[in-house]
């Protein structure tokens, strides 16, 4: 076997994302449901930053935890999708060696600081309603402002190793990657070396964030109810919970298909590629795009600000 085929990526400059394999043919039609998602994640995240903004009244930890909700929402889906685009329309398949670590690392970061806002805003419903009249004198701006940093620190660091193993990585057998954008596992199965270091900091970083983050969501939650139950009626318990539902809700739509994302393209090796690809990619986007739409849904304030700055004829 010649050294022609073995040399050539040993330091690539360049990796070929492959897109969605076995889907080329349908490229197009994939990419009207993604390029709305994106349209729908960047408009209604834009809409909660400024509306925040502009009513004093929002200007409250809850809706500074929702603006940090926005603001890492819209830095994740554009971190993919022009890119993903560019693929489907104009066959741009080439990234930089640097821009893929770089893109992973910043997707990676952005999940675990989403992992951590949701944490953040379960401790302001624990505060708000466990013990409501020290809310603004716990949750002050300046403890919101730390609260943030902590959250982009922790994720920040502890994601930094994972470019750096793979870019430790000393010979690559193809530069071809079988995704749309640079997942962790997706380029680190392309080395040839020892990739167990690599792979098992991946899978514990993943199930350690999303773990430590999920029992403190899960703690808060519990003294929640506790204190729903215990109130005298009903009407008081159903609109005390009606505080929390929109959280809940995304929550829920994070969690579900991140696990299911994380799980399927660890262990399901029986999975049909493509499957692996579009669950991925449903991950990153669907949240983005759902988070506004279910607080401006759910949250009065926000609704009613929205109306009152885009009034609608006949309502």
């Amino acid at each position: 076997m010649s050294d022609s085929n073995t040399t050539d990526f040993t330091n690539p400059s360049t990796f070929i994302l492959l897109g969605i394999p076995g889907l080329e043919a349908a490229y197009v039609w994939i990419s009207i449901p993604f390029c709305i998602m994106y349209v729908m994640a960047i408009l209604g995240n834009s809409s909660i930053l400024f509306v925040v903004k502009r009513e004093p009244s929002l200007h409250e930890p809850m809706f500074y935890f929702l603006c940090m909700l926005a603001v890492t929402d819209l830095v994740m889906s554009t971190s993919i999708l022009p890119k993903m685009l560019s693929i489907f329309w104009f066959n741009s398949r080439e990234i930089n060696f640097s821009a893929c670590l770089t893109q992973m690392y910043f997707i990676h970061c952005l999940s675990a600081m989403e992992s951590g806002i949701f944490v953040a805003m379960a401790l302001d419903r624990y505060v708000a309603i466990c013990d409501p009249l020290r809310h603004s004198t716990i949750l002050t701006n300046p403890m919101v402002a730390k609260i943030g940093l902590a959250v982009v620190l922790r994720s920040s660091i502890l994601v930094l190793p994972n470019p750096f193993l793979v870019w430790r990585c000393p010979y690559y057998r193809t530069n071809i990657i079988p995704h749309t954008y640079c997942d962790h596992i997706a380029v680190v199965k392309l080395a040839c070396a020892d990739i167990s270091a690599s792979n098992y900091y991946g899978l514990s970083l993943a199930f350690f964030i999303t773990g430590l983050d999920v029992f403190f969501i899960a703690v808060s939650y519990t003294h929640i109810l506790r204190v729903i139950i215990g109130l005298p009626t009903k009407d008081a318990r159903l609109k005390t919970f009606g505080t929390c539902v929109s959280h809940l809700c995304v929550i829920l739509a994070f969690y579900i298909p991140a696990l299911f994302s994380i799980l399927t393209h660890r262990f399901g090796h029986n999975v049909a590629p493509h499957f692996h690809v579009l669950s991925a990619n449903m991950y990153l986007l669907v949240p983005p795009m759902l988070n506004p739409i279910i607080y401006g849904v759910r949250t009065k304030q926000i609704r009613d600000r929205l109306h009152w700055i885009f009034p609608h004829k006949g309502t």
